[in-house]
């Protein structure tokens, strides 16, 4: 699948230790699995060969290519352990979708580590880029990669 968006199929310098090896699922695949309404499951993810691995990372984030995703993807999953993905409700007005409003969780993060990040600034960063934030400073999450994130989207 062909690319729609600069950012479908980019990974972060902050990623790299996984990059390749695909032991992680990369943020630009968590994204297009939030767009298509889909929890694969790190352990999906683990079950798949090297290169379908890669095909995801490629694939495109274009509104039909989302759909042919979720459907690839409950077929790829059929025969797993974990059975078949999930569905969930398409990513519609999250808050890294909001490119006019910085969400106070990233601003309290970022105030913590002594970044600067402006609403003029949030609105400047792409799509993939605040969803990367959103995802890094959820509550329950390690964090080991939040300053390093907002040194790349921000430096």
């Amino acid at each position: 699948m062909a690319s729609t968006s600069d950012s479908s199929s980019h990974c972060f310098a902050f990623e790299q230790d996984f990059i390749g090896t695909w032991r992680c699922i990369p943020l630009c695949v968590r994204r297009k699995l939030d767009l298509a309404g889909v929890k694969l499951k790190l352990s999906h993810w683990l079950a798949l060969t090297q290169n379908q691995r890669q095909e995801l990372v490629d694939w495109s984030d274009a509104a039909n290519a989302l759909d042919q995703l979720r459907q690839y993807l409950r077929d790829l999953t059929e025969g797993m352990a974990d059975g078949v993905v999930k569905d969930l409700p398409p990513a519609v007005g999250a808050a890294w979708q909001q490119q006019s409003v910085l969400p106070a969780e990233i601003h309290r993060a970022a105030v913590a580590r002594g970044v600067e990040l402006t609403p003029e600034q949030w609105a400047h960063v792409t799509e993939l880029e605040r969803f990367a934030l959103c995802k890094l400073v959820r509550p329950g999450h390690d964090h080991h990669n939040l300053d390093a994130a907002f040194s790349e989207v921000l430096g």
